[in-house]
């Protein structure tokens, strides 16, 4: 068997963003692939009959944005066709969208807006409702006379040796500077090319929906100045009279996601009733006159948050229907669909292990994007009747084909605080009981997410160079309610204490591990532990700590969550707890650190800003300790999971050769 090589994943194919036609005959999804020169990702649309699993590409020029399905026939495509000599400039943005029959064709151009559409849905007749970036500092000049465009090009070129900041968040991670910048809603009226805003250009539209009969139009977001909130509000628009109104103010509710459902609105929501910003939501109906009834409190969370490397775009989740709502949930270690009912029953509608993705659900047809048993992102059709999964394309099988996948050993045990913690082991290539191997521990992000029984990438191509892979879900993670998932004001204390019992767990279950080469790494909030880790125990030989947080009260200051995400998950703030801050912020004790350890960050990860790997890197230096850092110029707080092939192949290079560095014995 053939090892799993570092650059197999330019190979793989990943699947998002299903959607079924409305007749529930056909699947079109998006699928990327590493493109020639390993700079990007090329996107197209693919189309799979439902009934007898024909799978067939249908564009080809890997331009392939957002899409939808006008009817049973025709498909509506954002797409950059257009070969332009140069790229417009910033105030002129286009988008353009074209149509696309089912039986094949040419795509036809149906026409350009001159905006940086995000998301756009078909109303009646000729109109459109679109979601587009508003500039409040830099509005488009589409429009104006070429006297005043040549002026406004001239202002805005020489405003670019300048950077203003006068709101938080100044900027976000994945979309840069983004003060004064918001999510506008527009109609646009294809017959006339009338172009007309509808929400305010200080609110910033999160989502978006129309109703069956498309005559009212609902959006949530949030208006601010200064300083964004974290609770939105939710406003509906009749198409008829163009009259907004707000329907529910913000104060109350972070939403998660809502629809129409005839003449209500049904949604998930967190009230941060006690878990505040990291509480499972509630779902619950607002009625035509304002009143809302929750009706379903199950401490779920929604969405599919098991980890993976082998994910790229996005899709539904969630989607209300006469006989309730159909969502992805993340059970423990798996995310599978449920139902959850208007009188508040609950069903997993799903029962295989690994990951639901995104799914598409048309009258009893549903279809959804998943890993199971250790393959790749596949497209499968799920039976409601019994459960049933049929997979209905074959994209990633030959990829890994020969190659050595491990399967994942469970490794459960009951800590000190009679808590269950789920726990797995990778084993070594050719593995033979009687030698002795490095280990590598993998902490997840978040926290509040989760590990699985997925496919991982890196982890695998850890197992195929001969280190046994440890990961485990301590508490902090996601899946398992509330309570379990509430680490506030605890970090590096229960959680730490979850890791190190399960690597001494590990340590008497395998004894073939060499507990004198043992290697910890993890991104976000697992560099954040990793970090922790090598300032509170010298048992390991080498660590690789990602995208980190080491200063509380630096992340709190610089990043783009950081003002609200430092505050509430450390239970105080810099200016009436700093010492608290301090007391769990791993910089305080990297004068205690003795571990070789590589940091690796990127420029622009707002989300965890390098300043924090730096500040790491230098007390390492400062206290005599063998540290690397290896700064990625252009990628963001995604690098490891969307950054250019070309950065993640260098990113597992620099893991590989650390770790092989100081795990591996010297021949």
């Amino acid at each position: 068997m053939e090892a799993l090589q570092l650059e197999d994943f330019t190979g793989y194919r990943f699947l998002s963003a299903v959607q079924l036609s409305p007749n529930g005959s056909y699947a079109a999804y998006g699928v990327k692939i590493s493109n020639p020169e390993k700079q990007g990702y090329l996107s197209d649309l693919w189309i799979t009959s439902v009934r007898d699993g024909q799978t067939r590409q249908y564009t080809g020029m890997g331009d392939v944005g957002s899409f939808r399905w006008l009817d049973d026939d025709t498909l509506f495509i954002q797409a950059d066709r257009e070969h332009l000599d140069k790229e417009p400039h910033p105030l002129e943005p286009q988008t353009h969208f074209y149509t696309l029959r089912l039986d094949g064709g040419e795509a036809l151009k149906a026409f350009t807006l001159p905006l940086r559409v995000t998301e756009i849905l078909p109303l009646n007749d000729s109109r459109w409702a679109v979601r587009a970036s508003y500039d409040n500092a830099n509005p488009t000049i589409t429009g104006q006379t070429e006297e005043d465009k040549a002026k406004a090009r001239k202002a805005y070129d020489e405003e670019q040796d300048y950077t203003v900041l006068d709101e938080i968040p100044f900027w976000q991670n994945g979309a840069g500077i983004t003060n004064k910048k918001r999510n506008r809603i527009y109609l646009y009226d294809a017959a006339n090319g009338s172009l007309t805003p509808v929400s305010a250009p200080s609110f910033d539209v999160s989502l978006m929906k129309v109703n069956d009969t498309r005559t009212q139009l609902m959006y949530i977001g949030v208006d601010y100045s200064d300083k964004m909130e974290l609770t939105d509000s939710l406003w509906t628009l009749d198409l008829g009279t163009a009259q907004a109104r707000e329907r529910i103010p913000a104060g109350t509710y972070q939403f998660r996601s809502a629809e129409f459902l005839g003449q209500d609105i049904v949604f998930a929501a967190s009230e941060h009733r006690k878990y505040t910003i990291n509480e499972n939501p509630t779902f619950s109906r607002l009625d035509p006159e304002g009143r809302i009834v929750r009706f379903a409190d199950p401490d779920f969370s929604v969405g599919n948050t098991v980890g993976s490397d082998c994910r790229l775009g996005e899709g539904r989740w969630f989607k209300a229907e006469k006989d309730g709502i159909y969502c992805l949930v993340t059970d423990r270690a798996c995310s599978r669909l449920c139902k959850i009912t208007y009188d508040g029953h609950t069903e997993f509608l799903s029962q295989a292990e690994g990951s639901m993705d995104v799914f598409a659900k048309s009258g009893g047809t549903v279809v959804f994007i998943g890993m199971r048993e250790q393959r790749l992102q596949e497209l499968y059709q799920l039976e409601l009747s019994s459960g049933e999964e049929i997979q209905l394309t074959n994209f990633n099988d030959q990829v890994l084909h020969g190659k050595y996948v491990a399967v994942p050993q469970p490794l459960s045990f009951v800590n000190k605080d009679s808590v269950e913690i789920d726990g797995w082991v990778l084993l070594p290539k050719d593995y033979e009981a009687s030698r002795t191997y490095p280990a590598i521990l993998n902490i997840h992000g978040g926290p509040k997410t989760v590990y699985g029984t997925v496919f991982f990438h890196e982890m695998q191509l850890w197992a195929n160079d001969g280190y046994f892979v440890l990961y485990s879900n301590p508490r902090g993670g996601d899946g398992r309610g509330d309570d379990f998932s509430d680490i506030r004001g605890r970090y590096g204390t229960i959680d730490y204490e979850d890791l190190m019992e399960f690597t001494d767990r590990a340590l008497a279950a395998y004894p073939a591990i060499d507990s004198q080469r043992l290697g910890v790494t993890g991104g976000s909030y697992g560099g954040f532990m990793t970090n922790w880790i090598i300032g509170h125990t010298e048992r390991f030989a080498a660590a690789v700590s990602q995208r980190s947080i080491s200063n509380w009260i630096s992340m709190c200051c610089t990043t783009d969550i950081g003002y609200y995400f430092a505050v509430d998950q450390t239970a105080s703030t810099p200016w009436d707890g700093a010492e608290h801050m301090w007391e769990q912020s791993p910089l305080k004790y990297a004068d205690r650190v003795q571990t070789p350890t590589l940091f690796l960050h990127s420029d622009e990860d707002f989300r965890c800003w390098q300043v924090e790997a730096l500040q790491m890197f230098t007390a390492l230096k400062m206290h005599g300790v063998a540290s690397r850092l290896c700064l990625f110029k252009g990628e963001n707080h995604e690098l490891s999971r969307s950054g250019k092939p070309v950065h993640r192949i260098r990113r597992l290079k620099e893991i590989s050769a650390w770790f092989h560095l100081y795990l591996q014995p010297t021949m």
